[in-house]
């Protein structure tokens, strides 16, 4: 399959290691990226087979092209692209935001004489780092990838990129424009405002003595983490998704003011209820019992010393459970030594869990 990647930075370049170093073999990849360097890593190093010289003609004989770049470039793109690509070619991006980029592209195809199909997605995964040397063929695995397709979009377009991500080591999630707007609005591009905001809390209120910015090096450096992304894709992306992150963030300030409320009352039990709700909610957030995916992960204690790792993975392989991904956890929710181990289904889970309980390790979800 020829496959186009235009945009070679952490998602481009993920997706291309993705198909040249672990799932989708026989692929013939052209990359187009405004930094050179990158392109000729990528291309030295056997991810990518053609550099392209355009983000037009050059991509003229692929079968599917991923627009990896910043949603405002995107409708831009694709119009460049509709006069050389062949009829049946499949277009897909992975932009944060998707109802402007759907109803864009959805009038540029009406327009165009063309037989091709445009598909919205925005896998749920990334990093604060950016740029291709952040890229990781792993990037996408166990990861929610979501799929905004045009309300005409034949089921068989849709089948080939579900595949592809699957390929990928992602999990397809087939949902409304709209809808996506709304849900990253709360779970993504709110919460990167916050971490923003918090960090210009502590810029404007620390001293001459620097006090708030070096004790801010613990938890705090863990809560606003994604503060450190790219700045020119956060702010493509709240001007695209402008009405849903107001809408959400006037339910947000309303929780901050009732929050505000009850602590100027000095309300005990308003405020002990105001934590123990979100902690029980957030104590709800456990992999492997969400109706939307197949991800199944547990964790487990692993000593701080040589061959712990290897003895788990040797135990499990040894009883025909197959780990899909294994790695430490580094945030803090667990203390050091927890490892997170994905297997492939519900009842490897629960084989898993028995096999390593048995073993006496200590069993996280």
């Amino acid at each position: 399959m020829h496959i186009g990647i235009i945009g070679l930075g952490l998602i481009g370049g993920s997706i291309a290691k993705s198909f040249k170093n672990v799932h989708v073999q026989n692929s013939y990849i052209t990359g187009y990226d405004i930094n050179s360097t990158d392109l000729k890593t990528a291309y030295d190093a056997g991810i990518i087979d053609n550099i392209a010289q355009n983000c037009t003609s050059d991509f003229a004989n692929c079968s599917v092209i991923f627009i990896c770049t910043p949603v405002s470039k995107t409708a831009d793109i694709v119009k460049g692209l509709l006069p050389h690509i062949h009829n049946d070619c499949i277009l897909t991006d992975v932009g944060s935001t998707k109802y402007d980029i759907v109803s864009q592209v959805t009038k540029l195809i009406e327009s165009s004489d063309k037989r091709v199909y445009f598909v919205g997605g925005h896998p749920m995964t990334g990093s604060e780092r950016f740029g291709y040397e952040a890229s990781s063929a792993q990037l996408f695995e166990n990861a929610y990838y979501m799929l905004t397709p045009m309300g005409d979009t034949p089921d068989f377009i849709l089948f080939i990129l579900q595949k592809l991500i699957e390929r990928m080591g992602g999990l397809p999630l087939v949902l409304s424009a709209t809808y996506h707007d709304f849900a990253t609005a709360n779970i993504s591009h709110l919460p990167h405002i916050v971490a923003s905001s918090l960090v210009h809390l502590i810029r404007d209120n620390d001293g001459e003595k620097r006090y708030l910015h070096d004790l801010s090096a613990g938890g705090f450096k863990d809560l606003t983490r994604i503060a450190s992304s790219n700045p020119n894709i956060w702010t493509s992306i709240c001007l695209s998704n402008k009405t849903q992150i107001e809408r959400v963030f006037k339910n947000y300030r309303n929780i901050l003011d009732h929050f505000i409320g009850i602590l100027e009352k000095g309300d005990e039990d308003g405020i002990y209820t105001y934590f123990d709700t979100a902690r029980i909610y957030r104590n709800t957030f456990k992999e492997g019992n969400s109706e939307l995916g197949k991800s199944y992960a547990l964790h487990v204690d692993a000593k701080d010393e040589p061959g712990a790792i290897a003895a788990i993975a040797s135990l499990l392989s040894a009883n025909q459970i197959n780990i899909k991904n294994i790695g430490i956890i580094s945030d803090r929710e667990f203390d050091s030594g927890v490892l997170k181990i994905v297997v492939g289904s519900k009842s490897e889970l629960l084989r898993a869990t028995e096999i390593l309980s048995k073993h006496r390790y200590n069993i996280y979800y």
